[in-house]
């Protein structure tokens, strides 16, 4: 497939999520941090063909350039190319015959948005030189995985993909985009620890959260949950929303003011704070979103009884995938030994545990 001429490679994040879940798609508040784990795409001249080969899944598919406007989802990986291939010619940017070689180390199914890095990756390695707005390039991928890949998603993950600062989360507000960069506190180092499993409500239950969210906002007459204030919730309660819709709102409207007030206590330096607003998190996913499940309770539950943890919580859509620790380095080790052994010996499993280095965003990072 390379063939013999220069390729230029590509690098977009993964991300992990501090506390914001399932409040990117109702307009609200998010602070995700870009990883160091990251998809890369190599792009080299390739005929009259779009060319693409995952090298973690060990297949490929080619397309004529000229079918590209009118590709449809084959129900797999090359979705997230095709999906984006197709938008990038739909935004008015004509593309290049080109063959791109992908690989990437996000784990799949972690909820560290391996999907958006692999789509921001092929975003760039297609665009090429061509300067587009980055924002330009997150509603390119946005896009492409609402409505080729089918998942009901927020831009959140594309976002952060894009504009992942080193050291930093970013505090993003999914209404009208705008942004700030937090410093991750002095002391803290972020960890995922993966559950290894993925539960197969997973598949169905987001595009449920998204339509009981939607009802609860018909049934108030808001626009978006994030029009919706603690106080008219209140009013509003089961009796108007549904118990189910009520409960999914009640979780959306207190995380982003959870989001708010951790930004607070992160930068007034009160880990106390950031400890009880992500146990607050994590409980609300459980019990008002639910979308927790018994392994992501066990590793919460264990890594809020290691000494050192300043909090931890679950990460992405639910169902199985990662938690998100702030630990205190000092005992990193111990973490690790800790909530491993503890793991295994509940669910017969061994967790992988990702140090997520705040990660610069995506672009460019060499030749080939």
């Amino acid at each position: 497939m390379a063939g013999s001429a220069r390729g230029v490679t590509y690098r977009a994040p993964g991300r992990v999520n501090l506390i914001g879940e399932h409040t990117d798609y109702n307009l609200g508040f998010v602070l995700p941090v870009a990883i160091e784990l990251a998809c890369r795409v190599t792009a080299r001249p390739d005929g009259e063909r779009l060319h693409v080969r995952s090298r973690n899944v060990d297949d490929e598919r080619v397309w004529a350039i000229q079918d590209v406007p009118a590709l449809a989802p084959a129900g797999d990986w090359s979705d997230y190319v095709a999906g984006v291939a197709r938008e990038i010619v739909r935004a008015g940017y004509p593309l290049e015959p080109v063959s791109l070689d992908i690989e990437s180390d996000v784990p799949l199914g972690s909820g560290l948005s391996s999907s958006a890095s692999l789509e921001v990756s092929v975003a760039l390695a297609l665009l090429g030189p061509r300067e587009v707005d980055r924002m330009e390039v997150a509603r390119i991928c946005h896009r492409a995985e609402n409505d080729f890949a089918g998942l009901p998603c927020g831009i959140m993950d594309h976002f952060t993909s894009l504009f992942g600062r080193s050291g930093h989360a970013l505090l993003l507000d999914c209404r009208d985009l705008s942004w700030r960069a937090i410093p991750i506190p002095a002391g803290m180092t972020v960890l995922a620890v993966n559950t290894m499993v993925r539960h197969e409500l997973g598949s169905t239950a987001y595009a449920t959260r998204v339509a009981e969210c939607r009802s609860a906002c018909a049934a108030a007459g808001v626009a978006s949950l994030r029009d919706l204030t603690p106080e008219r919730l209140r009013a509003a309660g089961p009796g108007l929303l549904g118990e189910v819709p009520y409960r999914r709102a009640r979780h959306v409207v207190h995380e982003n003011q959870r989001v708010l007030d951790f930004v607070a206590a992160a930068e007034r330096g009160d880990p106390a704070r950031m400890r009880e607003l992500m146990r607050e998190s994590h409980e609300s996913l459980r019990s008002d979103y639910e979308v927790s499940c018994d392994e992501l309770d066990f590793l919460v539950d264990t890594a809020c009884e290691i000494p050192g943890v300043v909090g931890a919580r679950m990460t992405g859509g639910g169902f199985g995938g990662c938690t998100v620790n702030l630990v205190d380095p000092a005992v990193e080790t111990e973490f690790r030994a800790r909530i491993g052994e503890a793991y295994r010996n509940r669910f017969g499993l061994a967790p992988e545990i990702y140090a997520c280095q705040p990660s610069c965003g995506a672009g460019k990072i060499g030749f080939e």
